[in-house]
């Protein structure tokens, strides 16, 4: 039989407290965190941030980008002692936790949370003729240790506490690749369109805060995901090297309802004979199915970075591959049919809280694709 949970210090309790503030107030919280820096380029109109070489003025084609990456080493500068942040609670012990990622899974760990393998961004340059991008490895909870624990110390800041914002000040621009490692997020814009009326619609997500590490409480574009190996196992390194290939397994977990778990430490994924991914691929190679690279951006209070896509389905198509998709998954739920046009776009981001990377997705996506 268990005991009862343990008495919270007033650290703690503060500690979650300023969680939840951040949760309720993270639209206002992006907005002051963006007027940090003036210097840099907004996307879309919205707080996310970029550099100018981030932003295409046309829809890019995916495999454009995709064929051009590869695995690099990364530079030493990428890395930021966890231990930095003045914004880590103190135990019973009257000891700090050692980093943002241990506080977070002791005291309010979503249903998921793992420090799982990432490929961490290097380089991007996405206006060049063959557009690029590198890749080095890193681990999921770089971006907790650094980029939430950031937007603490500033949420701190805000509320008026006396705080000494040890992450965020050492890294002065946030677009710096060099400075942070960088955990890139995939967040792709599903447009249904209809062959013969040519309507579009795209689905929204609400992010359950009881299920995810990042962003609770917020709408967002789907599917998103982070880019990485499907699990631990080296071979998933160059096997899920594709941001493609990524692509398609959020596509079949947060649409199509599969399990994350595709038994990639027993042996590869074989993403020619995976009846989904191969369904999934013979419409793209058909012309049923469009992926477009729309930019980069960085979100101005957590850091969380994000390549922007879209991808667009013939209707039957859908319908196949994913039946009914709304409803809940295991990060939220589906939200029904939004209408794709400029007028609803915009009221839906003015209208409820959508991270940074959706409002800009969104509307470069119907700016460039509608």
């Amino acid at each position: 039989m268990s005991g009862n949970p343990r008495a919270l210090t007033p650290s703690e309790r503060a500690w979650m407290d300023t969680r939840s503030y951040i949760r309720e107030h993270r639209s206002a919280l992006d907005a002051a965190a963006a007027q940090s820096y003036p210097a840099l380029r907004r996307v879309a109109d919205s707080t996310l941030l970029a550099r100018e070489e981030w932003i295409p003025t046309t829809a890019i084609w995916l495999e454009e980008v995709g064929t051009a990456m590869e695995v690099s080493p990364v530079s030493e500068a990428a890395g930021i002692e966890p231990t930095l942040s003045s914004a880590l609670p103190v135990r019973q012990t009257g000891d700090p936790y050692m980093s943002y990622a241990e506080a977070v899974g002791e005291l309010v760990a979503p249903t998921v949370f793992e420090n799982r393998p990432t490929f961490r961004l290097v380089h991007a340059d996405l206006t060049a003729e063959n557009p690029s991008m590198r890749f080095g490895l890193g681990s999921y909870f770089d971006s907790i240790n650094v980029g939430e624990a950031a937007a603490h110390e500033f949420a701190l800041a805000e509320q008026g506490c006396d705080v000494l914002c040890g992450v965020r000040a050492a890294i002065a621009d946030p677009c710096d690749l060099t400075r942070r490692p960088v955990n890139l997020a995939i967040s792709t814009v599903t447009i249904r369109i209809d062959p013969d009326t040519g309507g579009k619609s795209f689905l929204l997500h609400w992010r359950d805060p009881r299920k995810v590490g990042h962003a609770g409480g917020m709408y967002q574009v789907v599917p998103v995901g982070i880019f990485q190996p499907s699990g631990y196992a080296e071979w998933n390194i160059g096997n899920d090297f594709s941001l493609w290939r990524n692509m398609v397994r959020e596509f079949a977990e947060e649409l199509g309802g599969t399990d994350e778990d595709h038994g990639s430490e027993i042996a590869p994924i074989d993403y020619e004979t995976w009846e989904f991914a191969q369904r999934f691929d013979e419409a793209r190679r058909g012309g049923s199915v469009a992926a477009y690279c729309l930019g980069l951006g960085v979100d101005p209070l957590s850091f969380a970075t994000d390549l922007l896509t879209a991808v667009i389905i013939d209707a039957p198509v859908f319908d196949d591959l994913f039946g009914n998709a709304l409803g809940s998954n295991a990060e939220g739920r589906v939200l029904e049919w939004q209408p794709f046009t400029a007028e609803h776009v915009e009221s839906v981001v003015t209208g409820y809280p959508v991270q940074a990377a959706g409002i800009a997705a969104l509307r470069r996506a119907v700016s460039l694709l509608g």
